[in-house]
């Protein structure tokens, strides 16, 4: 049995909660690893002993699920409760009591991160998923050809595609633009594999709350330090924006530096200029360079994840 938190209540204790189940799944997973240690067959014991306990649990939980439908209790906006439950999702994922199927699961997932693309000017087109677990996408708008594309796609698309549907093997982009289509037609992008390609560190992202960025004032930038990565959090009306504390031209940090409006451009469009060399970037198009296009910003998406501003902190950082 967990613990309840001292102190904490609502997301804060669910949060806690959440974070302690997934610490026990780490270290079932290194329990196992140290069975196969005394050789094949404690480790088969071992697989067998989790099997019967998950099996165990599954059932209960399915049966939970068969009262609440029985007493007239399962509606839609329960199911929509749980599904929205990190970790009751998941639970129902693994006993494959999940109430949507991997599209409308993929589809949600897509919904949850939209605010951030749509700070950018861009958005995302979930085109279906194939027999082999392949899903399909299209980056639409500011997204589409951003320098800074593959960043937003690994850490804000991929994670919450990941999340909401573990049985996807990868993550292949259609081009946008008769033009793109020469190239090929599909461009399958190495960064964006799953945890079945290559190991979860590599390409998982942590998502930290920073309650902080809420306050910002409408032009104001300002450094943080999170899990031992300096950032620099912006806000163009009611738009908050994260990066990286380094400049894409010259390497330095963005302390000092300033929002300004880009001449001739619409109300609400806002450029970032470096304090040390001066050079610019377009702040709502994930960071693009203005002076050079080779150069970029690296952005951090940001959401507001059960009421608190967080950002998705790279897993190599963040770990």
């Amino acid at each position: 049995m967990i613990a309840p938190v001292a102190g904490m209540g609502g997301h804060e204790e669910s949060t806690a909660k959440t974070d302690q189940l997934r610490a026990i799944g780490d270290r079932i997973e290194t329990l196992l690893e140290a069975s196969a240690a005394g050789g094949t067959a404690n480790r088969t014991r071992a697989e067998d002993l989790v099997a019967c306990v998950s099996g165990l649990y599954g059932a209960g939980l399915e049966r939970v699920m068969e009262i609440l439908h029985e007493s007239g209790r399962l509606d839609d906006a329960l199911l929509d409760e749980f599904a929205d439950d990190e970790l009751i999702s998941g639970l129902l994922l693994v006993h494959d009591l999940h109430p949507y199927d991997v599209e409308t699961r993929i589809g949600r997932a897509l919904d949850s991160v939209r605010p951030y693309l749509g700070t950018h000017g861009g958005d995302v087109e979930f085109l279906g998923i194939d027999d082999e677990g392949v899903v399909h996408l299209r980056l639409l708008g500011s997204c589409d050809g951003c320098p800074s594309s593959s960043v937003t796609l690994e850490l804000a698309v991929e994670g919450a595609v990941q999340a909401a549907a573990p049985e996807a093997t990868r993550i292949e982009v259609e081009p946008n633009a008769p033009a793109a289509a020469k190239a090929g037609a599909v461009i399958s992008l190495d960064s964006l594999r799953t945890r079945i390609d290559r190991p979860a560190e590599a390409i998982s992202a942590s998502w930290v709350p920073l309650p902080d960025l809420a306050s910002l004032a409408p032009g104001e930038l300002a450094g943080f330090e999170i899990e031992g990565l300096t950032v620099c959090g912006c806000r163009i009306g009611n738009d908050i924006f994260c990066f990286r504390d380094r400049c894409g031209h010259c390497g330095e940090g963005l302390g000092g530096g300033a929002i300004e409006r880009q001449l001739g451009a619409p109300v609400g469009s806002g450029v970032l200029r470096c304090p040390h060399c001066r050079a610019h970037f377009d702040v709502r198009r994930a960071g693009a360079g203005l002076d050079n296009i080779d150069e970029h910003l690296e952005p951090l998406p940001v959401l507001v994840r059960d009421g608190v501003t967080s950002i998705a902190v790279p897993s190599a950082t963040a770990s």
